[in-house]
């Protein structure tokens, strides 16, 4: 298994740098200055707001030698190890090739079953906990039901994911919701983006910085508004253009694993379309498109062939045949 030590940068040494989040900020403010640190946190929220990042602020706070304030100072040995990356108490355990391992777990409970190196408590974040099977899940709940002294365990998930009852039971909830669309398109804008583009990427990512960031370094719009413009225009039949459908459906299955986003946008799409929103459409660069027109039970039909791709990458389904499959019929 992977243990990565806390990377500084990833993230801000101090969890209130974190934009938007003002329940957690307070909720944990509130908790590390009353001393009052349960044995294990679970952050749950969409994708890409900042769950992991504040993990490890909290982390750093926690650590932190300077008791004056509830926050990391940045300055102290334990926030200097912190930035470099050599924090022996930061411990994280993130998914490997798409989930935590049963192994990973058992690792890290041995780990706890030594004393921390140097801190009062070690902090272990695991992330994407979601990603767990079942037997992983099972061995994690142990060691909840059993917390070893001074070790904080924090666990981010997916909101929309479901988990076993008895694992979130053993943890104290944290919410974490999607930013605004003007906070997210200024997290991008400051990271060197133009004001269109950060526009865009913030209303196609739903408030979600880092969606936003992974849509933009894998060029996952550019593919988005080819699928759209070849599943829309009705100048375009699957029965006889069916090399240009084979052709997208290898550039989709290319992706790997970020096909997800990209059904992702083209389930934003849909869904606009149902709602009688069609401004996505103003951004398909072909302005000859002669777009298609459907009703509510075939936009309804198209959301189910994207919940059903969603199903088969899961279950590890040849990937090139998924693609193809659910591009006919979203024709």
């Amino acid at each position: 298994m992977t243990y990565d030590i806390m990377n500084s940068n990833h993230s801000s040494i101090c969890f209130s740098a974190l934009r938007g989040q003002g329940k957690a900020k307070k909720l944990l403010r509130r908790t590390l200055a009353a001393g009052r640190i349960p044995h294990a946190y679970i952050f749950r929220g969409p994708d890409g707001v900042g769950k992991s990042m504040f993990a490890r602020g909290v982390a750093a706070a926690i650590n932190c030698h300077d008791t004056s304030q509830v926050e990391a100072c940045g300055v102290c040995s334990s926030c200097r190890k912190f930035r470099s990356g050599n924090h022996p108490d930061i411990l994280v355990v993130s998914p490997e090739k798409g989930a935590i391992k049963i192994g990973q777990i058992r690792q890290m409970s041995r780990e706890l079953t030594y004393p921390a190196y140097e801190s009062k408590m070690r902090v272990v974040i695991l992330e994407d906990v979601h990603t767990m099977r079942r037997e992983a899940a099972n061995s994690l709940l142990k060691t909840l039901e059993e917390p070893p002294a001074d070790n904080l365990l924090v666990l981010t998930a997916r909101a929309s994911h479901g988990m076993l009852s008895t694992l979130t039971s053993r943890c104290q909830t944290v919410p974490f919701s999607a930013l605004t669309i003007d906070d997210t398109a200024s997290i991008l804008m400051e990271k060197g983006l133009d004001t269109g583009t950060a526009q865009l990427l913030a209303q196609l990512s739903e408030g979600s910085p880092g969606k936003a960031v992974l849509l933009n370094k894998k060029d996952i719009i550019s593919l988005w508004k080819e699928v759209l413009a070849v599943v829309s225009d009705s100048g375009i039949d699957s029965q006889r253009d069916v090399g240009i459908v084979l052709q997208l459906g290898e550039k989709m299955a290319a992706l790997k694993e970020n096909i997800m986003p990209l059904l992702g946008l083209l389930r934003i799409w849909l869904r606009d379309l149902l709602m009688g929103n069609t401004d996505l459409t103003i951004f398909l660069e072909a302005g000859d498109i002669r777009l298609k027109k459907w009703n509510s039970e075939q936009l309804f039909a198209r959301l189910q062939a994207i919940d059903q791709a969603e199903k088969e990458l899961a279950r590890n389904c040849n990937r090139s045949l998924v693609c193809e499959v659910l591009l006919f019929r979203l024709q």
